[in-house]
């Protein structure tokens, strides 16, 4: 079984896409660990994501293997796939731990950033 989709937009950097939340102006930790939410960037991107998204009827079991090139509107941004796996949760696969063989591909579309995954 396989899955194919194309995603338009440009995907948050997972690296560059959190913030520490703040309660009252103070940090709050989880576990002696900040917490952390998604950027509005990485939301947005998400919240793209899951209205262009086909949904396979029966989500791939097992070990999965992923190819994808992303193209970004520019150089700037790291190759960065990890919003896309963990977004693809409940669309290809039930969890992100599955994908155990990637490949994945940095190209440029100024006018047209997307994921062939």
């Amino acid at each position: 079984m396989s899955f194919e989709a194309i995603i338009y937009g440009e995907p948050a950097s997972k690296a560059n896409s959190r913030k520490m939340v703040l309660i009252g102006g103070k940090p709050r930790f989880i576990k002696g660990r900040p917490a952390l939410i998604k950027s509005k960037k990485a939301r947005d991107y998400v919240e793209g994501f899951n209205k262009q998204c086909p949904k396979l009827d029966e989500l791939l079991d097992g070990d999965v293997r992923v190819t994808m090139t992303i193209w970004y509107a520019t150089r700037r941004p790291d190759l960065d796939e990890s919003v896309i796996l963990d977004a693809l949760e409940g669309y290809a696969y039930v969890n992100d731990r599955q994908v155990k063989e990637k490949h994945i591909y940095h190209a440029l579309d100024k006018e047209n950033p997307r994921a062939h995954i």
